[in-house]
């Protein structure tokens, strides 16, 4: 849902309302997973290792009400260097324009 949303606001948790990620910080991937470089605070989630399915990689849950977002992988663009890949169906936007 959230892939191709080029409006300009931000991404919170389906959940709880938790403000997590803003347009600003979202980049194309090609994927169809929506794809953040950075969080608008860094305590908005929570890091937890994920060796599910023979994958190593760090999966993100909202630190408001432990939310299941996505995964960071560390091949994402400048200037973090991240790539948070998220489940559409985990964020609801809220358009600032």
């Amino acid at each position: 849902e959230h892939v191709n949303n080029k409006k300009i606001g931000n991404y919170t948790c389906i959940n709880c309302d938790a403000i997590i990620f803003s347009s600003e910080h979202k980049f194309e991937l090609g994927t169809e997973w929506p794809s953040f470089y950075d969080l608008l605070d860094n305590k908005a989630v929570d890091e937890i290792e994920d060796n599910s399915f023979g994958m190593k990689r760090i999966e993100v849950k909202c630190s408001s009400c432990n939310s299941h977002l996505g995964h960071v992988f560390p091949d994402g663009p400048k200037p973090t260097g991240l790539r948070y890949c998220i489940n559409s169906v985990s964020l609801k936007f809220i358009d600032k324009t």
